[in-house]
């Protein structure tokens, strides 16, 4: 199996140093470069083909999000791994209609970095309790619902799936919830992102709090 090749873009030097260190320590993980605003991320992403971009919200010049939004629409995009602090959740709903594989708070552990980089390599959308209270939180604000004809092809099993995946659950955990196989979970997740036209899990949990399936609370 190949390395995984990431692209680390923030503007702070140190920061990038330090990520660059953790994940390099790993084996099967290889940093292919460093820029340091949304431009270069850009250039870069052309001109090195990563697998997997790490990229800062807040930069000068161009910033992370709209980055996010031109590398998104690449022919052959990297996973996109926003790195964030949270402060504004205007941020973060715009990073997932962006194209964003995943967030990342810059405190979290060595071992949480590397671990994200993994999941996100692999296809699949890193969403943390942070992410998902945050989406929670949004929805719980709003006096209302939209009704999606769309919900309407899901099965029940599939309903009660996109619920759990909406509460953050891991296809590991919705199997041990539900008495399931992973696998047999892992079809159907598939099915529902298949069905409802959605990217990745993180579209998934907004089209969930969107169109009442997961009910903030519950």
């Amino acid at each position: 199996m190949s390395d995984i090749r990431v692209l680390l873009v923030d503007d702070q030097a140190l920061l990038r140093g330090g990520i660059r260190a953790i994940l390099e320590s790993e084996p099967g993980i290889v940093v292919v470069g460093e820029g340091d605003d949304g431009q270069a991320a850009i250039d870069l992403t052309m001109s090195l083909a990563p697998d997997v971009i790490c990229l800062d919200v807040q930069m000068p010049g161009m910033d992370g999000l709209t980055a996010a939004r031109h590398i998104a629409a690449l022919p052959h995009p990297p996973a996109i791994l926003m790195l964030t602090t949270f402060n504004r959740d205007d941020y973060l709903f715009e990073a997932l209609q962006h194209g964003a594989s995943g967030f990342l708070l810059k405190n979290s552990s060595p071992e949480r970095l590397v671990e994200a980089v993994q999941v996100v390599a692999r296809g699949d959308a890193l969403l943390s309790p942070d992410v998902t209270r945050r989406v929670i939180e949004h929805f719980t604000e709003r006096t209302t619902v939209e009704p999606s004809a769309a919900a309407e092809q899901l099965t029940d099993r599939e309903r009660e799936v996109l619920g759990l995946v909406a509460r953050g659950l891991s296809n590991a955990e919705i199997a041990r919830e539900l008495y399931l196989g992973e696998a047999t979970v892992k079809t159907h997740v598939s099915k529902v992102l298949l069905k409802l036209g959605l990217r990745d899990r993180i579209q998934a949990v907004v089209f969930a709090y969107e169109h009442g399936i997961a009910v903030p609370g519950a």
